[in-house]
């Protein structure tokens, strides 16, 4: 997802040629720590725990801040990250960082980046989701559609364009807003403007308005414990430039394998943008809403918690503290339930 935010939320306010310029030593464990009690960032799209119990946040403007449990410090581009916007993080079976930035894919191990871009085949620097299937491919979705990276060379992967009725924002028509798969081994592609596409490793299967869905502008994908697959989509009208017609259909749909079920009762779950969705250890499931905080669904219920920004990503800890990148900064929910705004300074207790 997480990098709509240049195209909505921004309207409230986008490499290296050599081995030898790929690779640069970051002296992380000398950083200053930070100390001063201003915002992680104003847009905090990534929220990650390692294996190691770091927790990493990836900002839009301040590249990725790490907590390690005693300090935070911050990696950008004086580090060796091709960008300071850092939308997506995941962790290797060997430990090794990696991070989808707004100039392309950066690994980090700890002290060395190594840093990709077009020029080394990858699809477009403009990434917005990376993801490990269970079988150890590694997927990477941009905003020129979806490649495989093999830790060598990346390979284009194409997905079909369903027919669709309704109107295509050229800016991102090959945007893949998210890639998830399911417990049966299904690869399921959230597109921007052409829906859902499930692949089943030889064929692909499309889910659009004509399907059942509310909005063909899909954000966030996540299956639940029963098998059904939940479905965040936004309202693609708020493209437009005239203010009057920024109107129409988006948010929550929830897919049991049969029909769509939707959401209209529950405040900002209809009508409305569902970026992030999210399970947690729990097999509960998050959802940020826009302008009406966020909900967990747990025992066929709708909890809502009132974050006054809205959520781009989530993250539960190994401790079971809820932390929530937004825009507008970093917040935690505690597990008694207590909504906190984390700063440079905490509290992060």
């Amino acid at each position: 997802m997480k990098s709509l935010l240049l195209i909505v939320l921004t309207s409230l306010f986008v490499s290296c040629h050599s081995q030898e310029k790929k690779e640069r030593i970051a002296e992380v464990e000398n950083h200053e720590v930070q100390t001063d009690g201003v915002q992680i960032g104003q847009y905090v799209v990534e929220t990650f725990q390692d294996s190691k119990g770091n927790l990493w946040f990836g900002t839009l403007e301040k590249g990725v801040a790490k907590y390690n449990g005693d300090k935070l410090v911050y990696l950008t581009t004086n580090d060796g990250l091709p960008t300071n916007r850092i939308v997506s993080v995941i962790e290797d079976n060997l430990g090794n960082i990696w991070f989808g930035t707004g100039a392309g894919l950066s690994k980090f191990d700890g002290k060395t980046f190594t840093n990709y871009s077009e020029e080394d085949g990858l699809c477009s620097d403009m990434i917005s989701c990376l993801f490990i299937d269970s079988k150890g491919v590694f997927w990477i979705g941009t905003w020129g559609g979806v490649c495989r990276f093999d830790g060598t060379q990346f390979a284009d992967f194409s997905i079909p364009y369903p027919k669709i009725d309704t109107e295509i924002n050229p800016d991102t028509k090959d945007w893949v807003t998210s890639i998830t798969e399911d417990s049966k081994g299904n690869i399921w592609f959230g597109r921007d403007g052409y829906g859902v596409s499930k692949f089943d490793g030889s064929t692909f299967v499309s889910f659009t308005i004509k399907e059942g869905l509310n909005s063909n502008n899909v954000q966030s994908i996540v299956e639940d414990k029963e098998g059904s697959i939940w479905i965040g989509t936004r309202v693609a009208e708020k493209d437009k430039a005239e203010s009057d017609k920024r109107a129409g259909n988006g948010g929550l749909n929830k897919y049991d394998g049969e029909k769509f079920v939707h959401f209209s009762e529950i405040d900002g779950l209809s009508k409305s943008d569902v970026f992030e969705i999210y399970k947690d250890d729990l097999n509960e499931i998050w959802f940020s809403t826009t302008g009406n905080g966020v909900y967990r669904y747990a025992n066929n219920e709708f909890v809502n918690y009132n974050i006054p920004s809205s959520t781009m990503s989530f993250l539960k800890d190994k401790k079971g503290n809820v932390w929530l990148g937004c825009a507008g900064g970093l917040y935690r929910i505690s597990k008694d339930g207590e909504v906190v705004n984390v700063m440079t300074n905490g509290p992060w207790e």
